[in-house]
This record gives structure tokens, C-alpha cells and sequence, in this order.
């Protein structure tokens, strides 16, 4: 009985096998590795699939790029001309001392004000120059009196004559004295006139009916003559408007066409119409004098800087769409296509803007192929595919 038992515990010892146990570590290992691998294959697969896809640049799609092209045609529009320029009057008269030097001892008008045909606007120093006016006066009286006393004793001895004891010779020295006396009145007469011209240009007086633009004249002043103008004045309130307009407009302008002046601050426009267009370009800036003559207003002061448009009926130009005409630091333009399917850029001169589109007042005929759209993504010399052609209008 303690044998059996004695085996059966002797059977149940684990015996170490080295063989057995290395075949088990390498099972096991290989199964680790197995495992090692699909997750990495399965990490590997996973950030492929949530990395973003490289996008393809258009540029290494197509080579040519594709843009819409319109032929513009030319069509009747009402373009203006607008330029600017300066408020002044018509016919500005200065008002000086025509007369000797003198002291302003009066000044009556203020600048601004309306005057009258022979109002006076100031007045000089005439202390010296009324008496002597006086004493003329008075001399013109004595010499008219001496000649018809003289007159009156040539008549006498006209009358007598031989037999009143009265010889030729008396008679002569009659007829001289009374023409020397009649003469003398003449020459007093003159000196007075000549004095009382030079009193009354002591009274500076305004030509015409207009408003006072510029005062010059004190009280106390000294007025020579030829010296500075005392005063401007706007003959009877005329004004017209002076500008420079671009030599290429100076054609489409008419003289009697209407126009519209408008001043700063003031949407209300003036009319006007265009009376003088000038008759040279100016070589530095090319540009050409235009006035415009307005209806006398009160808020016209000349001076003031005005803006004019002058709109030009049936005017036949190029009208684009507003997306083919851009613009930079050197002025609008287009990108036109040629015969060879390049892009060009050519400056143009925008009109206005209607509803249809941007009028172009030069830098197209109408025939050109102008890019209508996306030429911002352009440049001069580049290939392009024409999308579709507008048909041109006559």
C-alpha cells in the first residue's frame, strides 16, 4: 500500500524538459511578433488614410487658361466731358487814382457790395485843388467882363469913328483889345476845366453797375496814380467759370453747348453754356482753356473752385462690362486678346458708367477681343483660350 502510493506521487512530479521548453518560447515569441505587425501595418494604413490629399495646382492641369472675351462694337451713348476749374468774373475792372497823388480821406463801399453807375467809392484829399477851382471861377468871370467892356468900346468907336476925333489906329487898338479880351476867356475857361477834371477824379467813382470783388483803399492812405487798383469790381455781376479741359476733348466741344457747374458744398447745379474755347493747347500739360459763361448768382463768388459737365448727345463709344476694365496706381485698362491668342494690356479712358456698362472715351475702337472677366489673374504676353465672343453693336 505505501508502494502504490509511493508511485503515484513519484508520476505527478512535473520532470523539466529542455527540449519541450524551448519549442514552447519560440511559439510563443513568433505569436508576439505576428501581433507587433498587424498593428503596425493597421497604425500605418490608419494615418495614411486620414492624412489630407495634395492638391493638384490648376497651372499642371491645363496649361492654357480660359477666359470670356467680348467684342464691344461701338454704340450711342450721352458721354460727358468733365473738367474743373475756377469761378471768375466775366469782365473784372480794377479802379485806381487816375488823377495826382492824394490822401483817401473817405472810403465808402465795403467789398461784396452792389453799386451804381457813378457811385462814389472813395474819396481823396481835395483841399488844395477846390480853391483853386474858386479862384478860376472868379477869373473867368473878370475876363468875361473885361471882353464885353472891350467888346463894347471897339463897337463905340466903330460908330464915332473919324469924326468923333477917334484915328485908324485908335480904332485898331480897339479891335485887338476886344479880341485879346475874348481870348482870354478861352484860356481861363481851359485852366478851369482842366482844374475841375483834376477835382473831380478825387472822387473815385465806380464805371459801371457791378459788386465790389476787392478793396484796397484806406482811410489815410496814400494814392498815387498807376499805383495798385483801390478796388475790383464784376462788371454789372457777369461770372463765368474758367477750366482746363483735355486736349483729346477740346474737339467734341461746341461753342453754345450747355453745361453744368457745380461748387463744392452745393449740390445744386448752374447752368451754363460755353462761349470761348481756347485756341492753343498748352505743350507742358495738354491741356485747353474752356469758359463757360453762368447767370449771375450770389452763392458765384468768383474765385471759388468749381466742376463742370458738358454732355455730349449721340456720341457713338465702347461700352464694356464693368468686370473687363481695371485699374492701378498708373490709371484703367484692359487686357486685349491678339490674332496670336495673347493677352496685351491697353490703357484706356473711362467716360462714365451707364446702366449697360463703362463707357470708354478712348484707348478702343470696338473691334478689339477685350477679356471680359478674371483678367486680374493675367499678365501681358500670356496664351489664353477664348470662352465665348460677344457680337460687336455698329
Amino acid at each position: 500500500m505505501g508502494a502504490q502510493l509511493q508511485e503515484e506521487a513519484e508520476s505527478k512530479v512535473l520532470v523539466f524538459d529542455p527540449g519541450r521548453t524551448g519549442a514552447r518560447r519560440k511559439w510563443v515569441l513568433g505569436a508576439a511578433g505576428i501581433t507587433i505587425a498587424v498593428a503596425v501595418g493597421a497604425a500605418i494604413w490608419m494615418s495614411k488614410a486620414s492624412a489630407p490629399k495634395a492638391v493638384v495646382p490648376l497651372a499642371t492641369r491645363t496649361s492654357i487658361p480660359l477666359v470670356s472675351v467680348v467684342t464691344p462694337g461701338v454704340q450711342p451713348v450721352a458721354s460727358e466731358v468733365n473738367f474743373t476749374g475756377t469761378i471768375e468774373a466775366r469782365h473784372e475792372l480794377p479802379i485806381g487814382n487816375s488823377g495826382d497823388t492824394g490822401r483817401i480821406v473817405a472810403v465808402y463801399v465795403q467789398v461784396g457790395d452792389h453799386v451804381r453807375r457813378g457811385q462814389a467809392l472813395a474819396q481823396l484829399d481835395d483841399s488844395v485843388l477846390a480853391p483853386q477851382v474858386a479862384q478860376l471861377s472868379a477869373a473867368l468871370e473878370q475876363a468875361r467882363a473885361q471882353a464885353a467892356l472891350s467888346a463894347a468900346e471897339y463897337r463905340r468907336g466903330l460908330a464915332v469913328g473919324p469924326s468923333g476925333g477917334l484915328s485908324a489906329q485908335d480904332i485898331e487898338k480897339l479891335q485887338a483889345a476886344s479880341i485879346m479880351d475874348a481870348a482870354n476867356i478861352k484860356v481861363v475857361a481851359a485852366q478851369l476845366a482842366v482844374m475841375r477834371a483834376k477835382l473831380a477824379l478825387t472822387r473815385i467813382a465806380a464805371p459801371v453797375d457791378g459788386i465790389v470783388l476787392t478793396r484796397n483803399a484806406e482811410v489815410g492812405q496814400i494814392a498815387g496814380s498807376g499805383g495798385t487798383p483801390l478796388f475790383d469790381l464784376e462788371d454789372s455781376g457777369q461770372v463765368e467759370m474758367i477750366g482746363q479741359v483735355a486736349e483729346q476733348d477740346m474737339a467734341n466741344l461746341k461753342v453754345g453747348q450747355a453745361a453744368s457747374v457745380y461748387l463744392i458744398g452745393n449740390p445744386q447745379p448752374f447752368a451754363g453754356r460755353i462761349w470761348l474755347l481756347g485756341a492753343v493747347i498748352d505743350p507742358q500739360n495738354r491741356l485747353g482753356e474752356v469758359r463757360i459763361a453762368l447767370t449771375p448768382n450770389a452763392a458765384l463768388r468768383p474765385g471759388a473752385f468749381a466742376r463742370s459737365s458738358v454732355t455730349l448727345a449721340n456720341a457713338k463709344r465702347p461700352v464694356l462690362p464693368e468686370t473687363a476694365v481695371m485699374a492701378d496706381s498708373t490709371g484703367s485698362f484692359v487686357y486685349v486678346i491678339g490674332r496670336d491668342g495673347e493677352v496685351q494690356r491697353r490703357e484706356v479712358r473711362v467716360g462714365s458708367v451707364i446702366p449697360t456698362g463703362v463707357v470708354i472715351a478712348q484707348g478702343l475702337t470696338g473691334r478689339e477681343r477685350v477679356v471680359s472677366m478674371d483678367g486680374g489673374f493675367l499678365h501681358s504676353g500670356e496664351k489664353v483660350n477664348a470662352a465665348s465672343e460677344g457680337a460687336p453693336q455698329s
